[in-house]
């Protein structure tokens, strides 16, 4: 039997400088011996980039390939631990309208340009620039680097909940040396630019497929991704979405309308999560999602083999 953990990405509010010994652990997970999980989608995610994307299809994908700079991490195996993301800490000042953010050092964007001070402040520029990224971010209006592993965000006025906000997988850093030049700043097509476990490998009409990113700075810790694969196959109809859950072609499929959720509830082998107009059925072998509503913040799909079935 397959068990999928799908680790959830916490949005860490107030991170502490947690020494970072303390945290490392053994990588998890063998190239070429995690398998691949597949995940139907109701529509094609479009352009993947993170800021842009507004529907639940393209933010599921987009996490996969970048991380936002808040964020901490479960390991597989169901990993009591939580790991810090890109930022080992994020403090604000007394009148919370200037936030420190330290960086973890040694990071690299898919592309291999370093994850630096500059680089969050390209996308802070960007997330300054464009309508999505003032909606996300209204009081940001500065930033600063006093040095390559710091970064000052100053805001017109106090925000307690900056450093949540900073966790939204639409705030995923993009490597800057695939951000353009024109006003919307919009992300270069076609090319790995995340600094996540995962990264865009083939694409088609029908489908997209990430594998594991051999260079991923959380697989050192203990984070996995102990799948080597993900692969979101387009699939308009629900109807066929709960066929190929039926016939283990999938292990999850999500927008799905009320009636085919209903559908799906009466097989014994699926899980079903309801929302206000489409959900989420899986295999009863899929852990760590908990509510519809999560599921674009989620994070590293990660496989367990437990023994044979």
């Amino acid at each position: 039997m397959v068990v999928a953990l799908l680790a959830l990405a916490l949005l860490a509010g107030g991170c502490s400088d947690d020494d970072e010994a303390s945290q490392a652990a053994t990588g998890t997970g063998v190239p070429g011996e995690g398998g691949t999980l597949v995940w139907a989608l109701e529509r094609d995610p479009g352009d993947l980039d993170p800021l842009l994307t507004r529907t639940q299809a393209g933010q599921i994908a987009c996490r996969q390939i970048y991380e936002p700079l808040v964020a901490q991490l479960a390991g597989p195996f169901e990993d009591a631990r939580r790991v810090l993301g890109l930022a080992l800490s994020i403090r604000p000042s007394g009148d919370r309208t200037i936030w420190r953010l330290r960086l973890r050092p040694g990071i690299r964007f898919q592309d291999g340009t370093p994850l630096n001070a500059s680089a969050v402040l390209a996308n802070a520029e960007r997330w300054s620039a464009t309508a999505e990224g003032q909606e996300l971010l209204p009081q940001l209006f500065e930033a600063d680097a006093p040095r390559p592993d710091l970064v000052r965000f100053f805001l017109a006025a106090p925000d307690a909940r900056f450093d949540q906000r900073l966790g939204s997988p639409r705030l995923g850093i993009v490597s800057p040396r695939v951000l353009g030049a024109g006003d919307r700043a919009e992300l270069a097509s076609g090319v790995n630019s995340g600094t996540g476990a995962f990264e865009l490998r083939e694409r088609d009409r029908s489908r997209l497929l990430l594998a594991r990113n051999l260079a991923w700075w959380g697989s050192g810790r203990g984070l996995g991704p102990a799948l080597d694969q993900v692969e979101f196959r387009i699939v308009p109809d629900s109807d066929e979405r709960i066929e190929l859950l039926n016939g283990a072609e999938a292990q999850v499929a999500s927008g799905l309308p009320p009636f085919a959720l209903q559908k799906a509830a009466g097989d014994p082998l699926l899980t079903t999560l309801p929302a206000d107009d489409e959900g989420i059925a899986m295999e009863r072998s899929v852990r760590g999602i908990d509510s519809a509503r999560e599921i674009p913040s989620l994070s590293g799909v990660w496989l367990t083999r437990i023994g044979p079935s």
